[in-house]
């Protein structure tokens, strides 16, 4: 072991006071992983004592101290003056014969592992060895493809240099560390050629929402720093670790990244010289590594958080000559793992303004922003994300505008209505139902809506203050009465989960369908029979990157329902098979050529009835083949499938059949199945439909609406539209009662719960097994059921020991 260099396998991550600590965490993990397949380019460091002797033997310390001990580090011409003397002097002073020397013996050990063509990556790792945990990361320069002994201690001289760069500086008077306490480290090793491939930053979980149970991975072509720098639109990947260290290979969630530009090194210059250029077309189009990268990223990132014991965020590299990935940095995540994910927010308004429109609130938020009316489709494009997004009414199509917006107001519609299901999905506040919103609120105006004063929404003219309520959730006892939320889109899954809750009671597939999929599953089986070649050439680019129309609908639903199931794993998630009516399928794209022209659809072509019907049997069993790949290749068998609409025990003996023949066999590796009970016919004849299915949901929505006889979404007659009905409880109350007598489980998620706290203790005085909640509604719902039960005399669970939603992979 020399004084000066030190490779790799000598120091660990108590050694930063010796190395900094950039190089410390490589050590350490070269140390202590390569072993367990973590692949770490080998490599060595200077020490702090290189550094000192150095600027000893030259006789530096006096330049520096007159460089830079009467610095005015808020005159940046003068901060740039002494910058650069204090760089001329460090650069100026060379490295002593021991030092050089020792950097070669180093660099002739690597050409000898790695061949003598070796190229090198020099790195600074800047250290305070009374302050060990002052890594420095990002103010010292790296030098990267470096080749010859001249080249690399030219390089070695700039990165002891690069410890008086102007920010390096700045920041050191900004932190308050001495520059003369400070020292450098360099780091050598093998360069791993990324420029010839791919390229990123990985985490041990989800960076927006702090969960803990994913491996998240981004990544680029060419050199890391367009991603680190967030110069470039990566990819993204996510993998389930729970599921993985299960055994199951499968890449959970995928986002194509534009990926425009690529950092290469530039031929014919000095071999630091890197360039951004143009990616080519075709590798923009399709992902810079593969799912075997993927999840060898995931199983280093698993066995790096397990050794470090806390979530950790690193960089990955591969290799273009060599076809490997390697870790080339390691350092703990100290944002999202420090968020508070139990915390309660509640919107409130701290001022008045005219009201001018009002409607039925949904969700409990308040927004505001800039209004702007659309009247149809074709106006989509010109909508500006971050305004109020005002519409008659919504449909699918309008779905990609509506993530955008701060605040939706339409004229029709109720609070079961499209515009509203997708608000509360999306966490955006809705005011339905105005009547004649789009007329009385021009474009333009500045508007405020507010959802949080109880069941009327309301816009007001203006920008009225508002402010934020944060509660600490803390630890809530659970019911006996299991509180489900209802979840449709896969972008607030990890968020949710951190809710008090049981699982999901209802995710909804038609969400991902319409956001994810948007194509017609026919129209990507059979794009040839479509007669609009405009159709076709859209579908043509949606499926780009994939075998054919069935492994895009296939994979995208498979990971769409998968990040749902494995943000609440191992809790139940009940996803309800596709329950579109025919217009909303034929909005879909290449839909109209394959869906009837229907009067009614409500009461039309839905449900059970399509799924073994020869018109659509080739999209059900696309649907079939998606859960099929979230239970058993993903291995997230807390599925629960659920069938909607289910007219007639005939027709629910016919669809079980299909899925069957489609390899979801009821009971089969624990597969349960549900129905939704929201036909008359599923309560009148419920102990026949119980020997058919494991669970029932009541759908009170369209439970009501077909008891009643009232079309929800006609406003003459929405009067009538009451879920508290009686003839509706009575009903719900068979419904319960078939259920307890038949040993299955019973359920209920429609809108009742969630809007209207009597229907809820009405639920759990019925013994219901659960309810499942819109998540806005979640926590005070919990709340007033355990002291409902309390009253009746039942046992509250414990509170789970661990953060709901997801427990710490380490």
């Amino acid at each position: 072991m020399s004084q000066y260099v030190r490779f790799l396998e000598e120091f660990g991550i108590g050694d930063v006071p010796l190395v900094g600590g950039k190089n410390a965490s490589l050590g350490e993990m070269y140390r202590e992983l390569s072993g367990d397949g973590v692949r770490i380019p080998n490599g060595f460091a200077t020490t702090a004592d290189a550094y000192r002797l150095m600027l000893e033997q030259a006789g530096a310390m006096e330049g520096l101290h007159q460089a830079l001990d009467e610095l005015d580090p808020a005159d940046v011409n003068d901060l740039a003056r002494r910058g650069k003397r204090a760089r001329e002097l460090v650069y100026g002073a060379g490295l002593p014969q021991v030092v050089t020397e020792e950097i070669h013996d180093g660099y002739r050990r690597l050409q000898d592992e790695y061949g003598e063509d070796v190229s090198l990556a020099v790195r600074s790792s800047a250290t305070a060895e009374d302050l060990p945990s002052a890594s420095f990361a990002g103010q010292q320069d790296t030098f990267l493809n470096i080749r010859g002994e001249a080249s690399l201690i030219d390089a070695c001289r700039r990165c002891f240099a690069s410890l008086f760069t102007d920010r390096a500086i700045h920041y050191r008077v900004d932190q308050g560390f001495d520059h003369f306490q400070v020292a450098l480290s360099i780091g050598v090793m093998k360069m791993v050629r990324s420029d010839l491939s791919a390229s990123g930053v990985f985490f041990s979980l989800d960076t927006e929402s702090g969960f803990r149970d994913v491996v998240f991975i981004t990544g680029a072509y060419g050199l890391g720093e367009n991603v680190v720098q967030g110069a470039v639109d990566p990819d993204e990947f996510y993998v389930h670790k729970p599921t993985f260290e299960q055994g199951h290979r499968a890449v959970l969630r995928r986002m194509l990244g534009d990926k425009a530009v690529k950092m290469i090194f530039v031929e014919g210059e000095t071999k630091h010289t890197t360039r951004n250029v143009p990616a080519p077309k075709a590798d923009r189009q399709r992902f810079c590594i593969d799912d075997e990268d993927v999840l060898q990223l995931a199983d280093y990132a698993i066995k790096i958080e397990r050794h470090y014991g806390r979530p950790m965020d690193m960089e990955w590299a591969k290799d273009g000559l060599d076809g490997k990935l390697y870790v080339v940095q390691a350092r703990p995540e100290t944002v999202a793992s420090q968020r508070k994910a139990t915390t309660l927010e509640e919107y409130v308004l701290d001022g008045a303004g005219k009201v001018i429109a009002e409607g039925r609130a949904v969700g409990e938020k308040i927004a505001t922003g800039r209004a702007h009316v659309i009247e149809n489709l074709t106006h989509l494009s010109e909508f500006v994300p971050g305004e109020v997004l005002l519409a008659d009414t919504t449909t699918p199509d309008w779905e990609p505008v509506m993530k955008t917006a701060a605040a939706i107001v339409t004229n029709r519609g109720g609070r079961t209505c499209h515009a509203a299901i997708v608000a509360r999905e999306l966490g955006v506040p809705a005011v339905v139902g105005t009547g004649d919103g789009t007329t009385r609120i021009p474009s333009g105006v500045a508007v405020t809506v507010s959802c949080a004063e109880g069941d009327t929404g309301r816009v007001y003219e203006g920008e009225v203050a508002f402010h934020v309520q944060r509660t600490e959730l803390g630890e809530l006892r659970r019911p006996a009465t299991e509180i489900m939320v209802n979840l449709g889109n896969p972008d607030l899954a990890f968020k949710t989960s951190f809710l008090p809750n049981d699982g999901v009671g209802l995710a909804r597939m038609e969400f991902i369908v319409s956001e994810s999929i948007k194509a017609h599953p026919i129209a990507l089986l059979h794009p040839e029979q479509l007669a609009d070649a405009q159709a076709r050439s859209a579908i043509a680019q949606l499926t780009r990157g994939y075998a054919d129309g069935e492994s895009f609908f296939v994979q995208r639903l498979s990971e769409g329902i998968g990040t749902i199931a494995a943000a609440f794993w191992p809790k139940p998630v009940v996803v309800r098979m596709s329950d579109f009516k025919s217009n909303e399928y034929a909005s879909l794209l290449g839909g109209a050529g394959f869906e009837p022209d229907e009067e009614n659809p409500m009461l039309g072509f839905r449900g059970a009835s399509r799924y073994a019907h020869p018109a659509y049997e080739e999209g059900f069993a696309l649907e079939c083949r998606a859960m099929k790949r979230v239970r058993e290749q993903m291995g997230l068998t807390n599925v629960i499938l659920m069938l909607p609409f289910v007219r007639r025990v005939e027709e629910a003996d016919r669809v079980l059949g299909k899925m069957a023949e489609l390899g979801l066999v009821r009971g089969e590796r624990g597969l349960q199945i549900y129905a939704m009970c929201e036909i008359p016919n599923n309560v009148l004849l419920i102990d026949r439909f119980a020997e058919r299915f494991d669970g029932f949901s009541i759908g009170s929505n369209d439970l009501t609406q077909l008891t009643l006889g009232v079309d929800r979404d006609s406003e003459i007659v929405a009067f009538d539209y009451d879920e508290r009905d009686e003839g509706v409880k009575e009903m719900i109350r068979l419904a319960v009662e078939g259920c307890a007598r038949n040993g299955i489980h019973s359920g209920l998620c429609g809108q009742a719960p969630s809007d209207y706290p009597d229907m809820a203790e009405y639920l759990v005085e019925l013994g219901i097994s659960s309810i499942s909640l819109n998540p806005d509604t979640v926590l005070k719902t919990t709340e007033r059921v355990l002291e409902l039960e309390r009253r009746l005399g039942r046992e509250a669970r414990p509170a789970s020991s661990e953060r709901e939603g997801a427990a710490a992979a380490s």
